[in-house]
């Protein structure tokens, strides 16, 4: 394995743990209904959502938006309204790291750079930075492409933006799609398992489904893995 020299990673599901932070925020607004089956059902709404942009029926987008408006589609079928439905839009900015992640990054960030390859915009991995510390160097992702993952342009818009080829950035997730997308997009890959992303019954993602470049058990083995002699 041949090391790279930037590390890109995907956020929702990778870094954070957004269906309990989701929840969380959704329990206070909204008492009324299920926390998780609310959040469970809004991020349902994501990739629909992205995918009318993706093919072209509809421009780019921020995914604050996207947000914003898939907020009021699941409230409607839920019968409720939160009191300030705009702050509880933003609570994607406020999702907390799982446990390993803000120490992992810092110990690749020591050897190499780091940045998100997400679907979010500058503006929601910029606040989601500073609300859970997350040390990166810069912001890249599908404001950067104006496009979403999983197309082929966000990967090597990342790559453009770090004037860096595809065969030297590694794509960090969680999510074998993602991982498989950013293979054939010429980008090194690694998995990092979050087997309770979608609560304890969760059935996908619980393993490596491709020929990764690597795999790893959480972001510090990750960096040992990477960097062993550091």
């Amino acid at each position: 394995m041949t090391q790279p020299s930037a590390l890109i990673f995907d956020v929702f599901g990778t870094c954070v743990d957004w269906r309990t932070s989701v929840a969380g925020e959704v329990a206070t607004a909204l008492p009324d209904v299920d926390p998780f089956a609310f959040a469970d059902a809004w991020r349902a709404e994501y990739q629909p959502a992205m995918a009318r942009i993706r093919d072209g029926d509809r421009g780019y987008v921020a995914l604050d938006v996207l947000h914003r408006e898939n907020l009021d589609i699941v409230a409607e079928r839920f019968g409720v309204m939160p009191a300030d439905p705009a702050s509880l839009a933003r609570v994607w900015e406020r999702l907390v790291p799982w446990a390993d992640v803000v120490q992992g990054l810092g110990a690749m960030k020591a050897q190499r750079i780091i940045a998100p390859c997400s679907n979010g915009s500058i503006a929601l991995m910029t606040r989601l930075a500073k609300f859970g510390g997350l040390p990166w160097d810069c912001i890249l992702g599908a404001d950067i492409a104006q496009d979403y993952k999983p197309k082929p342009a966000v990967y090597h818009a990342c790559c453009a933006a770090l004037q860096l080829p595809p065969e030297v950035v590694m794509m960090v997730a969680a999510h074998n799609d993602d991982l498989d997308a950013a293979a054939k997009a010429g980008l090194q890959t690694a998995f990092v398992a979050r087997a309770t992303e979608y609560g304890a019954a969760q059935e996908r993602d619980l393993a490596p489904e491709g020929n990764w470049t690597c795999t790893a058990p959480d972001f510090p083995s990750l960096a040992v893995l990477l960097f062993p002699n550091a």
